[in-house]
Order: structure tokens, then sequence, then C-alpha cells
């Protein structure tokens, strides 16, 4: 599966996919405004099963002010006027099963392109009767639209890791620790990335060895923000 080649590698090293970019919100009526920078890491493992592929992941970001790109901690939310609590992206596991369905593939002059459009729809981890500050819906929704941009020379080499860029779009509601309760509206992310053999300095101090490295096994389930956001919540 040459989709594996590009998005990690064929022979099962790990490989690290650095990302930076910037988050939007509006709520209705107003808006967009310039909310973050977002900058953070995958590593990711490929190991091949019967039937295809098993993406063995963790990930970690940092949302950033977005003049100044340093790390916040706290953050004065200028929808509400209010100050908040910044919890920044550890999810760990993210592991994902690959190879039942072809990833669309689009031929450009010497470049291919993956495009891998996530539509999600489910029942949210954080019910609204019971985190009426951190949840719009007792359903999530959201949309992750990723392309994947590789050498076609490099594809036919054949070699097990092809060097990619790659851009993420994703469209949610609102964090949960931005609490902006029942609020109309929602985020839009919009990055830029690419295989790398190291990050940045700043992002490898911040988020520690532990998330410099993949799993070594399948787990589940896999940890969102909001799932993170709940079991910490449900720990105090």
């Amino acid at each position: 599966m040459d989709f594996i080649r590009v998005r990690a590698s064929a022979d099962g090293a790990e490989t690290i996919s650095y990302w930076t970019g910037d988050v939007y919100g509006w709520e209705d009526g107003d808006g967009p405004h310039h909310l973050f920078g977002f900058e953070g890491l995958n590593v990711a493992r490929a190991v091949e099963v019967d039937g295809g592929w098993r993406l063995l992941t963790r990930e970690a970001a940092l949302y950033l002010d977005p003049v100044s790109r340093k790390v916040l901690d706290s953050w004065d939310n200028p929808l509400t006027g209010r100050e908040v609590e910044v919890r920044h992206v550890f999810n760990d596991p993210v592991n994902q099963r690959l190879g039942a369905y072809p990833v669309p593939e689009t031929r450009l002059g010497g470049q291919v392109v993956y495009n891998v459009d996530i539509r999600l729809a489910y029942p949210s981890p954080l019910k609204v009767a019971d985190h009426p500050e951190n949840s719009a819906s007792d359903t999530y929704r959201a949309m992750e639209l990723f392309q994947f941009f590789a050498s076609a020379a490099d594809l036919d080499s054949g070699v097990p890791d092809v060097p990619c860029v790659f851009s993420w779009c994703r469209v949610s509601p609102w964090l949960p620790w931005m609490a902006m309760g029942p609020r109309g509206g929602g985020l839009v992310y919009h990055c830029r990335g690419a295989k790398v053999d190291e990050v940045p300095e700043a992002l490898r101090e911040r988020v520690g060895e532990h998330f410099l490295h993949a799993p070594a096994e399948w787990s589940a389930p896999n940890v969102t923000s909001w799932t993170a956001f709940r079991d910490r919540k449900a720990e105090r």
C-alpha cells in the first residue's frame, strides 16, 4: 500500500510528522477571529496485519499566542471575557486501521497527492446535561481534511519511507476548555507540515520524551481532547 510509505514507513520504523498553523473561530453573526497558533507532532509506526495495516501513533500539540507564537497556559477568551486554563493536546493513543479501502490518489505532474477526508459524527463524550459549560451538543460533529504530497519518483523508487509534506484542515466545535457552553459557531484549524527527523527544541522539551516515540502495540480506545477533558474533570 503506497500510502503507508507516505504516511509512515512500510518497514516498521518510527516516523515523526511535524505541523504548524493557526486556529480561527467564529460565532453566529460574528468573526472569524484569529484565536491561536498551533504546533505539534505525531509519531507513528506502521505494522502489517491480515487485511491491511495498523498505524500506531500518539500525538502532542500546543496552543500558541497568535502573534508572539509563545505557548499559552492561560487564555483570556475574547468571545466571553473569561480567563481559562489552556488544555494542550496529549493524545495517547491515536491508532488507526488502514487497508480496507483505497486512499484516493491524484497524480499532478511529478507529484502524487493522497487525500484523506474524515467526517465525524458520534455521541459526544461530554453530554450537555453533565457539562453545560463545555459542550453545545450531545453529538460530536467535525471534519478532518488531510492532503499528503509526495514525489512520484520517490514512490516509484520503492523506498519504505517516502518523504512527504502535508496540509491539514479541521472544522470542529468549540474546545471544551474554552467554556463556550451553547454558543453557536466553532473552530477551523489550518496547518501544514512534513515528515521530519527532528522537531523544534522548544516543542521537544514541552511534550517530553514519551511523545517522541510511537506506541509499541495496539491499544484502544483512542484519546481525544474531549475524552481527555472528561477524564481529567472526573479525577478532580
